[in-house]
């Protein structure tokens, strides 16, 4: 079990480097985290995009940066076409967004005929570290799907399993995050929260446990759960907070980091490989763990 980043990266630097596609990799930011994580032997890269850019902010930081790892794109949707190639025919193992919109990347992502969709939804996970929480967490779904119906929250809850799995988790516990911690027919997300508990037991997500529905103190604290009687084994242990609707998942990542320091890397998972996806704004240390986080998942 991973406990922070720190240990993420100890166990992503004993295996083989992966190699990343960068789609539009002409951004610094991008760019200062995938080169240190090649110095560091964490994994090998493909850069997509313009290709002067590239070479150019390369030597501004220090790194003559060789034409043959590089592939040239004319615009955004040339680079993220090329880099989704570079999946289908095994020369990278993931894929980084760069400097472009995520629309424009997801849009390849899912062309029927060139793309690496699975042919269900995609979803994304804040993983975070934590200071006060003692292992690292993931949040679903607070950047992709906007108010999923029940079926698409089983693909949310399916997609970060199938992450923490490629993670070392053998069962995760999954928290379907409410306000309360009863079935309240007025509340819908209640009526989804046990029937997602349910499809667990039944075993449509494979090794995992989820709770639900429970509310967010008991699902961190045994000793609220104890105050409350509430009993179940993910009190105090979750490893997933699966919320309700994206609002939940973005305000609840945004508190976190803002008030909490937690430090974060956002993946997208759900297609034929992961996708280490950040806002265009992302600090570099946010894009280094993302990276980080899906060379783990695509260990051999």
């Amino acid at each position: 079990m991973i406990k922070d980043f720190e240990h993420l990266k100890d166990s992503v630097g004993t295996s083989e480097p992966r190699t990343v596609a960068v789609a539009a990799a002409h951004d610094p930011h991008t760019l200062e985290a995938v080169l240190k994580a090649k110095r560091e032997g964490i994994l090998d890269y493909i850069l997509v995009g313009k290709s002067r850019e590239i070479m150019k902010i390369g030597r501004q930081m220090g790194y003559e940066i060789s034409k043959e790892f590089i592939v040239d794109a004319e615009s955004d949707e040339d680079a993220a076409a090329k880099s989704i190639e570079l999946i289908h025919d095994k020369s990278a193992d993931f894929l980084q967004k760069g400097l472009l919109q995520t629309s424009t990347l997801l849009k390849a992502v899912v062309n029927k005929k060139t793309g690496i969709s699975k042919g269900r939804p995609m979803s994304h996970v804040a993983l975070l570290d934590i200071p006060c929480y003692h292992k690292i967490t993931g949040v679903t779904d607070g950047g992709m799907m906007i108010n999923p119906d029940l079926e698409g929250k089983k693909a949310i809850v399916r997609n970060a399993v199938e992450m923490f799995h490629g993670l070392g988790y053998e069962k995760p516990f999954v928290s379907a995050v409410c306000s309360v911690e009863v079935v309240n027919p007025k509340m819908p997300e209640t009526l989804d929260a046990e029937a997602l508990k349910q499809a667990a037991l039944q075993g449509e997500f494979g090794p995992c446990y989820v709770e639900g529905p429970i509310s967010f103190d008991l699902s961190v604290s045994k000793e609220s759960a104890g105050i409350k009687k509430y009993e179940s084994p993910v009190t105090g242990e979750t490893d997933i907070f699966f919320v309700p609707n994206i609002t939940v998942g973005n305000v609840m990542v945004k508190a976190l980091t803002a008030f909490a320091k937690a430090r974060m890397a956002g993946c997208v998972v759900g297609a034929q490989c992961p996708i280490a996806l950040n806002s265009r704004s992302a600090s570099f240390e946010e894009k280094y763990f993302s990276l980080l986080a899906c060379a783990q998942m695509v260990q051999k």
